[in-house]
């Protein structure tokens, strides 16, 4: 499944006055990367894939529409996958968004 290219543009519409922002095919998506950590992303299976305080992943995942990132079958805490419907709504976007800044500039720069 390619990702969601509609919800890539409202990413980018998010990030549009940030001058920090790089685009980069990821994970099969198109992640926005801020001083080289990725911060959010189109997934290529749907929804966001998202970076997040490590410490908040579990409080974070509580919200129906998140869970936590697995890959090759182990949870990769910091990072939550978004189902579409989570990101429905501009404020529901505008929130993920911003955790997702957030984390990566919370990170040193790459």
């Amino acid at each position: 499944m390619a990702y969601d290219r509609d919800l890539a543009e409202r990413v980018r519409e998010e990030l549009a006055e940030r001058s920090d922002v790089v685009e980069k095919a990821m994970f099969g998506g198109l992640a926005f990367l801020i001083n080289g950590n990725m911060a959010v992303a189109a997934s290529g299976q749907g929804g966001l894939l998202l970076r997040a305080d490590p410490a908040a992943t579990d409080a974070l995942s509580q919200d129906p529409h998140a869970e936590p990132f697995v890959m090759r079958g182990r949870e990769m805490n910091g990072w939550l996958r978004i189902a579409p419907e989570g990101a429905a709504t501009d404020g529901d976007l505008t929130r993920w968004v911003a955790i997702g800044v957030a984390q990566a500039l919370a990170l040193p720069g790459k």
